[in-house]
């Protein structure tokens, strides 16, 4: 995880010690899946940006996260670390969803939204 920290994610989910091994997983899967979302990469902060840059691996029209972004990836962690099932949704609906709030959150940040 490089958006949220575990003291953050453990506060989040009232979660154990116990539990950090998981809540790392669902906290990197949780960054991926709002990155997905976005179009676009984001970093914990301007000198991690700047080094992407220079290595060239920044992709288009990178960010540093907000808090607006860390929130999103918060209460996606939140409903992996909850949801531990597959949750199972009626036949329009993308098994790729977000929760509703995340995607509420990073809308306005995303790119690349075509036509």
């Amino acid at each position: 995880m490089d958006l949220v920290t575990i003291d953050e994610a453990r506060a989040h989910c009232r979660a154990d010690s116990d539990d950090d091994n998981l809540l790392e997983v669902y906290g990197a899967a949780a960054e991926e899946s709002a990155q997905n979302f976005l179009n676009r990469r984001v970093f914990k902060d301007a000198d991690a940006l700047d080094a992407a840059v220079l290595d060239n691996v920044a992709g288009d029209d990178p960010m540093v996260v907000t808090p607006v972004v860390k929130a999103a990836v918060l209460l996606i962690l939140g409903h992996l670390y909850r949801n531990r099932e597959e949750v199972v949704m009626g036949d329009s609906a993308s098994a790729a969803q977000l929760p509703v709030g995340a995607t509420t959150l990073l809308w306005p940040h995303r790119i690349g939204l075509g036509v």
